[in-house]
């Protein structure tokens, strides 16, 4: 590719989703990774798109709905294109409701999601029928929510860089991540080292990294739900595999390096899930995920650099933002069309 008209810089799940939006608009992009696809947090196991609750609702929970209304379509456009599965699958999600005021407070989220999920999801109290995939509850009522998918996020970001490059995209790995020689916008999209370089940059923290572990058990549950314990995921990927996660620190020696905390997490879910007992533990995962001072998605230009943009800050939500993330980035960059909402902009961190 001679002269790109965008240039991503990051093969983590944004850069890898807005290269794709750019693309199948029939952009031409090149997307610059330094050191392998999926090296951030983009390469861990859970990949839970799931939503905050139908209550007190802002501008970030907005977007969250509209996106993860939106990834069907836009990863089954994926794998259209590259003949690649990505582990998507809208099955919901089940969570245990262990006291009365729980119960109580559930049942008003429900009324609240029929308006604020504009009647496409449900959030439900259901009764437990004791089958073996289910969370344990102390009221015998879980909250099943029809919103929440899953991904398979090393499925997901490999089936991205296939369609990319049967649709003509460049994907460069083994770059260094310097300012790319290159007449046209440049999205920075590259993590946690790129939420380091933008502190440095601005001269003020906008953001950190927080660790995150996880692990990934042979447990066939590919067709159910997910769930989520006390901050626990727990999700069933279509390979047979079910994901376990995740920790949240921010402190650690090591930033890939698993320890007691990861045992923890699988000593919470089979706790939670009895039918667990006994599988397989495959994979162990560590890494470093990107947090914005701000607590949502870091979204628009980067201050002071004319023609380069900033797109990072997933943390926990990104899997389930990326398909809005990207849309919203191409309407900027690419057609000058401004709905990055307010609270998103790098400013909203300084």
């Amino acid at each position: 590719m001679t002269r790109p008209d965008l240039t991503v810089m990051g093969g983590g799940i944004f850069g890898l989703s807005i290269a794709w939006e750019a693309t199948r608009r029939g952009a031409r992009v090149r997307l610059i990774e330094a050191a392998q696809i999926g090296a951030g947090s983009s390469g861990g196991v859970v990949g839970a798109l799931a939503p905050h609750v139908p209550e007190n609702w802002n501008d970030k929970k907005a977007f969250q709905l509209d996106s993860l209304l939106m990834a069907q379509d836009f990863f089954a456009s994926v794998t259209a294109a590259s003949g690649l599965p990505t582990g998507y699958a809208r099955l919901g999600r089940l969570q245990p409701l262990d006291s009365p005021e729980a119960l109580v407070r559930a049942a008003e989220r429900g009324a609240e999601a029929q308006g604020l999920w504009q009647g496409q999801a449900q959030w439900q109290v259901v009764p437990a029928s004791g089958a073996a995939w289910e969370p344990r509850s102390a009221t015998g009522h879980l909250v099943y929510d029809t919103l929440s998918a899953r991904l398979h996020p090393r499925m997901a970001c490999h089936a991205l860089v296939a369609a990319l490059r049967a649709r003509g995209g460049e994907v460069l790995v083994g770059q260094a991540e310097t300012m790319p020689q290159t007449q046209c916008p440049v999205i920075w999209a590259t993590g946690h080292s790129g939420l380091l370089a933008l502190n440095q940059a601005l001269g003020r923290k906008v953001g950190a990294g927080v660790k995150g572990q996880a692990l990934l058990i042979a447990y066939d549950a590919r067709d159910m739900p997910q769930m989520q314990v006390d901050g626990l995921h727990i999700v069933p990927h279509a390979d047979g595999t079910v994901a376990i996660g995740s920790t949240s620190e921010t402190q650690w020696e090591d930033p890939a390096g698993v320890d007691i905390q990861c045992e923890a997490l699988l000593a919470r879910a089979l706790a939670a899930v009895p039918a667990l007992q006994g599988a397989v533990v495959l994979d162990r995962w560590a890494g470093i995920r990107p947090r914005a001072r701000s607590r949502a998605p870091m979204l628009g230009a980067w201050p002071g650099r004319a023609g380069e943009y900033v797109a990072n800050g997933g943390f926990k939500i990104g899997f389930g933002m990326a398909a809005k993330v990207a849309q919203v980035m191409v309407d900027l960059v690419l057609d000058g069309v401004d709905r990055v909402p307010e609270g998103f902009r790098v400013e909203a961190s300084l």
